[in-house]
């Protein structure tokens, strides 16, 4: 299906969005609340990087169950997140955005309280699902509630917003854990949360304006089901199969996937072929910037993803930076990424898509850096040797992903926002997590045979060749950005 009949369906049905009860163009403090609620789920992601040694000492829970605490939130955030955009289209996205960050106090709580490490993991899985609520209605809010240069600027604080709160929650999760605040440890990390999401909750009551689909497509419970086998098999095995030992029951699930993937494929395309709204509409990448972005966005997330783990381990027991240290060893990419995405926009009007190329030679750049201060000084690498490479990929990210976001959702129509929406934060979860599994077990895997410096530098140079891919594929995209 084309672009253009895509459209002219669109027109036939008469499906528009319509604001309701608070509706209205979103305002500067709207647009901050709903940041808020992008950055909060992001940063949980990553933010228990640098507890992970200190939960495995208070907790006895060993490295399965650490593992688990990572895979649980990211699978239970993947799987749901195409979900959370249908809903919001359905039931509103303001009323899913409130249900979400309750939902996302509530499960940080329960983290922050948790007796033992299978409760954390319980309380994780359920922290996904909240955030998977929440975050796709951050998007198809700014989509449907912004117009032109108002949506360019919003979307590229998005991205802002996005790559930084994955940076800052390593560096957030550092001082926490350090500060040890009235002896909560590690879990201060999640307790933390809870005044941030009762914050959210009054602004987003005041300030966020109230959207839905006129005509909202009804759940669609088989491909939901099978999208969650999908990532089920495919992430499980792969975070936890190098902690458990690759038992018989990871390459099981690795069978499955194949099987479990192209039944989701077939279910969806025929129910877009009939006329009904699929769960994920393959009709969606007839659009040009929705196929082209998200075929960026995979090995650019799986880089990052990966990258921010294996940093944590090798700063923290390779180098034996405490968390703070390990931390603020990041805060150059972040300070360089904010920077970079501030100038964005105007380096997009002028170069457009070329900017993306751009960003990915100066991550590279920044890449290879880090892998000659890894292999000159190792175990004695200073917080000044990682200084330079460290800033310079943080601003090739930071030029990359807020381009990325816009020229993904630019073609996807105002009444498909939620669905869209979720379409490409799914994948960019599911991404992350995928990085973490692959160039995290690739990491930790190579350590025990060549040492913590050789193995970083090794993940490193994969990391190169995702970035490799990210460029060449940038060449492709349309020119001008939208």
């Amino acid at each position: 299906m084309t672009e253009t009949e895509i459209l002219t369906r669109t027109a036939a049905t008469g499906t528009t969005t319509r604001p309701t009860a608070g509706g209205g163009p979103l305002t500067p403090l709207g647009l901050f609340t709903v940041l808020l609620g992008a950055a909060l789920p992001l940063i949980d992601f990553f933010i228990v990087n640098v507890a992970l040694p200190t939960m495995d000492r208070d907790l006895h829970a060993g490295p399965a169950l650490l593992e688990l605490v990572v895979a649980g939130y990211g699978v239970a955030y993947a799987v749901l997140l195409v979900l959370g955009g249908r809903l919001g289209d359905s039931f509103g996205r303001r009323r899913l955005f409130l249900a979400g960050m309750a939902a996302f106090g509530v499960t940080s709580l329960a983290c922050g309280l948790a007796p033992d490490a299978w409760s954390l993991v319980g309380a994780r899985v359920a922290q996904g699902a909240a955030s998977a609520l929440m975050l796709p209605q951050v998007l198809a809010t700014i989509h449907s509630s912004t117009t032109g240069s108002h949506r360019a600027r919003a979307l590229s604080m998005y991205g802002a917003t996005a790559g930084l709160s994955m940076v800052a929650g390593q560096i957030l999760g550092g001082v926490l854990v350090a500060a040890d605040i009235a002896g909560t440890g590690w879990r201060a990390v999640f307790l933390v949360n809870v005044p941030v999401a009762l914050v959210g909750l009054v602004l987003a009551v005041r300030t966020v304006p109230e959207t839905r689909s006129e005509r909202p497509a009804p759940v669609d419970v088989p491909g939901t089901v099978l999208l969650a086998v999908s990532l089920i098999t495919l992430m499980v095995p792969l975070t936890e199969g190098r902690a458990a030992g690759w038992p018989l029951w990871t390459w099981l699930l690795l069978g499955v996937f194949p099987f479990a993937a192209a039944a989701f494929y077939v279910v969806e395309r025929r129910a877009d072929r009939a006329g009904r709204t699929p769960l994920l509409p393959p009709s969606l990448f007839a659009l040009r910037g929705m196929r082209h972005g998200l075929l960026i966005m995979l090995p650019f997330s799986i880089g990052f993803g990966g990258f921010m783990f294996v940093i944590a381990v090798a700063l923290q027991q390779g180098l034996r930076y405490g968390p703070v240290a390990a931390g603020m060893a990041l805060a150059p990419m972040a300070a360089a990424f904010f920077a970079a995405s501030l100038m964005g926009p105007r380096l997009v009007s002028r170069y457009g898509s070329r900017v993306v190329t751009v960003g990915a030679a100066m991550q590279a750049a920044g890449l290879v850096l880090l892998m000659l201060a890894a292999e000159s000084d190792w175990p004695d690498v200073s917080f000044l040797a990682l200084l330079p490479g460290m800033a310079l990929a943080g601003f090739g990210q930071g030029l990359q992903l807020p381009v990325l976001f816009r020229i993904v959702l630019a073609d996807v129509p105002t009444e498909r926002a939620g669905v869209g929406s979720g379409v490409m934060v799914t994948a960019q979860q599911s991404a992350l997590a995928l990085g973490v599994a692959t160039l995290g077990t690739l990491f930790l895997s190579l350590v025990p045979s060549v040492g913590m410096g050789d193995a970083l530098v090794i993940t490193l140079a994969v990391q190169l060749a995702t970035v490799a891919v990210t460029a060449l594929l940038s060449l492709r995209l349309p020119r001008t950005v939208a």
